[in-house]
């Protein structure tokens, strides 16, 4: 049984001093609860101690992934762009380098991951966010497409049925035929795996496309 003001952790790494270090730390502090990797839950923070991320840690970031942990931090020697970008696709939401990880920033960063938030180096942060802006204005913009996945065309058509207007009245005020409208809706719903057209509206308004 785990106490309720202690956040459960499992800690990985790739070299046994790594592991050892990192456990010495956390079991100095009362509000984290280091969970032994055999009994691990998906829904737990993964807390993984790495110098580089190179195919070993890479692996076990694959491997834990497919496991269904969705709260992992990151904690590494040196990172680039790059790596960090592949460590977020496996799953990754907080990243911290080795030696700005002290007691204080290990926990902070496992509550973060446990409530579901995420944390960057400011300086890796920064670079992330210009080659997002680039990305959006130099490959999607020119193509009419958004972050999102929605083309300008499907937004346009989203908004108008979130209005309350018809599938005629949509056709009529951007001047396609009906058949193109209906169109456009099933695509959306199909490649979003949406139920209908107010599902498409909904998930397009929690996701901020409309």
């Amino acid at each position: 049984m785990f106490e309720p003001n202690r956040t459960p952790v499992v800690v990985r790494a790739t070299d046994p001093i790594l592991h050892n270090g990192v456990c010495m730390t956390l079991r100095s502090r009362d509000d984290v609860w280091l969970v032994d990797g055999e009994t691990a839950d998906p829904g737990m923070v993964a807390l993984l101690v790495t110098d580089r991320l190179d195919e070993a840690m890479t692996q076990l970031l694959s491997a834990l992934h497919h496991q269904g942990f969705t709260r992992i931090v990151l904690i590494a020697g040196e990172v680039d762009d790059n790596e960090i970008l592949s460590a977020i696709e496996h799953g990754v939401c907080a990243v911290a380098r080795r030696s700005e990880a002290g007691a204080d920033v290990l926990v902070r960063l496992i509550k973060a991951a446990a409530a579901g938030e995420g944390a960057l180096p400011p300086d890796l942060l920064g670079r992330l966010l210009h080659r997002v802006s680039r990305l959006q204005r130099q490959v999607l913009q020119p193509r009419g497409l958004h972050l999102g996945g929605m083309s300008s065309r499907e937004t346009e058509v989203l908004k108008l049925v979130a209005s309350g207007f018809s599938t005629q009245e949509i056709a009529d005020q951007l001047c396609y035929s009906q058949r193109t409208v209906k169109s456009i809706l099933h695509d959306v719903t199909n490649r979003f795996q949406l139920r209908n057209r107010s599902h498409a509206v909904a998930y397009a308004l929690r996701e901020g496309l409309i």
